[in-house]
């Protein structure tokens, strides 16, 4: 019944999701997907790694059956797409293969197998839908908020020291080379994650059952609920609101070398294109739930968790994405809904309400000094720069301390008694 809760629910906001992109004229999340079952996808490299999430439900020998399937699909969509001159993109196969599994469950599994592996279909689909879902949410931000606060924040940025502004011209600094790397790992955040999510539902198969909290579920959320912030906090970015990239809508092409003066900072108009998705930082969001869920897994998987979380953060900052302010409320709003979920997992209790309750409102606080505090801010920045990296610290520690107390505790192995007889 939760499952299917879930699922109208989930269908229900991608129909209004549909409805309201198409009074702006846009393709919604829905319509753009079902092209990809012919057209050329947008990113083939999320199709294989959402199939690769569907299949930790098939056994060994269906998962190569699949693979095939979704190989050989592709091949005849590249001969087709080579012969016509189309735009070349694999992860077509990927899709029919989820799609087929979709039709196999309904028609020829009964009973618990038929929902184990909807579930492992509605898991690998619902990845791809989170994507289109974001994409469309970043359309409808630019054509609903026509001003944007980056002003604001901006001025509060000047207690962090301008972060953006440093890290944008390290990045210059280390050339082709550190660019190319930050832009591989900055886009490739969602394979990371399901790298991580594999490790976590390797045992799905033998089990024949999902673990009650895995990376997938937070990451979903994060999603879904990012978005909301956009709307109630418009910001499009440094490198759009100051610098080359925003045109004649820049304050000022300041970015990365100036970082902008002081004054009491304004709503300022921007253009109908530019996505206002910048508080919080998802990405930075994100890249903190890959960290936190990679801190069980193996040597490899911690150093690629703690690697992908540094290497997303120079990004954001290093191409002028977001602000240091961003940064902060996105590692907030990161570890409240993870709080959240791991809570709901586990049954709520006194010490998760009080988690998610500390977590809100630290965020909340941030976005409110963010927005009508941001000349004092700036005023008193050895105030006020302390005071945001305690917030955030307070938040990591809260968060640290008590899920390990909700871990399970395990006995210590009982040491054999010395005989007498044998000393």
């Amino acid at each position: 019944m939760l499952w299917a809760a879930a699922g109208v629910v989930t269908l229900g906001f991608l129909i209004a999701l549909e409805i309201a992109a198409h009074h702006y004229g846009l393709p919604g999340p829905m319509i753009n997907q079902a092209k990809e079952v012919i057209f050329a996808p947008k990113s083939g490299p999320l199709l294989y790694a959402s199939m690769a999430l569907m299949m930790v439900v098939l056994t060994w020998r269906e998962r190569f059956v699949a693979i095939g399937a979704a190989i050989g699909i592709d091949v005849v969509f590249f001969l087709v797409r080579w012969a016509v001159d189309a735009k070349m993109m694999f992860g077509n196969g990927a899709l029919w293969v989820m799609l087929a599994c979709a039709v196999i469950a309904i028609t020829r599994r009964t009973g618990q197998e038929r929902m184990l592996l909807l579930k492992g279909v509605g898991l690998g689909l619902l990845l791809v839908a989170g994507r289109k879902t974001g994409d469309t949410w970043l359309l409808i931000t630019s054509k609903t908020r026509p001003t944007v606060l980056d002003q604001y924040v901006a001025t509060a940025d000047h207690a962090l020291g301008d972060p953006s502004w440093v890290a944008g011209r390290i990045v210059n600094a280390t050339g082709s080379i550190g660019a190319h790397v930050l832009d591989y790992v900055y886009i490739q955040l969602a394979v990371m994650a399901v790298v991580v999510a594999l490790y976590q539902l390797r045992n799905v198969a033998t089990e024949r059952r999902f673990p009650a909290h895995h990376l997938v579920r937070t990451f979903l959320v994060i999603g879904l609920l990012g978005p909301a912030i956009y709307m109630i906090f418009p910001v499009v970015g440094p490198i759009f609101a100051y610098g080359a990239d925003g045109g004649h809508f820049a304050v000022a092409n300041l970015w990365p070398n100036t970082p902008p003066g002081g004054g009491a900072p304004h709503h300022m108009g921007f253009n109908e294109f530019t996505p206002r998705n910048c508080m919080p930082s998802l990405h930075t969001a994100w890249a903190t739930t890959i960290f936190v869920h990679s801190r069980k897994g193996p040597l490899i998987l911690r150093i690629a968790g703690a690697f992908w979380l540094i290497a997303t953060l120079g990004a954001t900052l290093g191409f002028g994405y977001h602000y240091g302010t961003d940064i902060i409320a996105g590692v907030v709003f990161a570890l409240t809904i993870e709080a959240a979920l791991r809570a709901l997992a586990r049954g709520w209790d006194r010490s998760g309400i009080q988690l998610v309750a500390y977590g809100t409102a630290v965020f909340a606080a941030l976005l409110v000094a963010y927005r009508y505090l941001p000349v004092q801010m700036a005023d008193h920045p050895w105030v006020f720069g302390p005071l945001l990296m305690l917030a955030m610290v307070s938040v990591i520690y809260s968060f640290v301390r008590t899920t390990r107390l909700w871990e399970p505790r395990v006995a210590p192995a009982r040491q054999p008694e010395l005989q007498p007889e044998l000393v």
